[in-house]
């Protein structure tokens, strides 16, 4: 059984925001993090129909270690416990090859994914460590084990927070904590489906779709219920772990 809440940051992205509605029936509530803007976090919230009642809206800024640790102490007084850390938030960026990056573009996607998820870890680990569980579930990326070109800007701080993970489970796990990762593939929903419409040409496109095993794109539900998965009680012996969901990219 479940226990606590589930804390999605990041939860007004097209991934987040299908994290938050699979979640919601699992956990005894949901805390919706955002950076800046509540108006989104609170359309999450009123999707979310007879289940928005156990949803809150909470300013979480990961350029500001204050702002989530206020973030994650307002749950903790509404729900009583966060049963799951879900780091779902991202920098929207381009598909630049890395000749074309500038250090301004390096300092902000580390500064705002890596270092954020650091202070995320920082802030939440003393809660987790004094209830005797919890357990951090972060959405990665694919590109770390298959490489498309243009990708870098994406996968190199994400491959900061799973290496940041691994050591989460290896340390942390004697105080009953766990921490996973979910790497997606070619996902039409968030920054994904931003690029399927905007980036290359169609038969470009179906040339990728036509490379996956599954021959289809992934929807935000299926990033969602791996997340799920992962979160949950029925992984309580699964840590330290990235589980690719991208229908057979990679392979």
């Amino acid at each position: 059984m479940n226990r606590g809440a589930a804390f999605v940051v990041g939860g007004t992205g097209g991934l987040g925001s299908a994290v938050c509605h699979r979640l919601v029936s699992d956990w005894d509530g949901i805390a919706i993090g955002y950076r800046s803007s509540s108006d989104k976090a609170q359309a999450v919230i009123e999707t979310l129909g007879d289940a928005a009642d156990k949803a809150l809206a909470i300013p979480c800024d990961l350029m500001n270690w204050h702002s989530i640790d206020a973030g994650i102490r307002a749950a903790i007084d509404r729900f009583g416990a966060i049963g799951t850390m879900i780091f779902a938030s991202g920098v929207e960026i381009p598909q630049p090859f890395v000749s074309q990056i500038v250090e301004d573009q390096w300092r902000e996607v580390i500064e705002v994914e890596l270092i954020g998820f650091t202070r995320i870890v920082s802030a939440t680990l003393p809660h987790f460590r004094a209830q005797g569980f919890g357990n951090f579930v972060s959405v990665v990326s694919v590109a770390n084990y298959c490489f498309p070109p243009g990708d870098a800007l994406s996968s190199v701080p994400k491959a900061g927070i799973e290496a940041l993970g691994r050591a989460i489970a290896k340390e942390e796990g004697r105080y009953g904590i766990r921490a996973n990762m979910v790497a997606p593939g070619i996902i039409d929903a968030g920054l994904g489906a931003d690029f399927l419409k905007t980036l290359y040409t169609p038969k470009i496109w179906e040339t990728q779709r036509k490379r996956i095993a599954l021959q289809r794109f992934g929807g935000g539900d299926d990033i969602a219920e791996a997340v799920a998965f992962l979160a949950s009680d029925r992984a309580q012996y699964i840590t330290g772990q990235t589980l690719i969901v991208d229908g057979g990219f990679s392979l």
